[in-house]
């Protein structure tokens, strides 16, 4: 039984610290970084666009569960959530839970 903790221990270890290391090599150089650099204004646009494709993505060509859901539906639901993300002064948490619950009312409907 102890040989099998310790393995568990070992896998633990070599499965976290990986990721540790980079997080504190990534602290320790974001605190040279100047957050108005033009290569951080890239790497936010280029994240910016990653995150729009995606959403258009699913809203396109949506996976699973949500492929039985009508596009009208999903494009008001979108809609909606980036209306209450800018009505509540860019908080992710409100355009998501609005976009969502706009979701579930128009399945509701039906």
């Amino acid at each position: 039984m102890t040989g099998e903790l310790g393995l568990y221990a070992l896998i633990l270890l070599l499965g976290t610290l990986p990721t540790y290391v980079w997080r504190f090599v990534g602290v320790l150089v974001a605190q040279r970084l100047d957050p108005d650099s033009e290569v951080l204004r890239w790497v936010r646009a280029v994240a910016s666009a990653l995150v729009s494709a995606l959403v258009a993505r699913i809203a396109l060509v949506p996976p699973d569960l949500l492929n039985s859901t009508t596009l009208v539906d999903r494009w008001v639901a979108l809609l909606a959530g980036v209306a209450a993300y800018y009505a509540a002064r860019r908080n992710i948490g409100i355009g998501v839970a609005a976009s969502v619950a706009t979701l579930f009312a128009a399945q509701l409907l039906v």
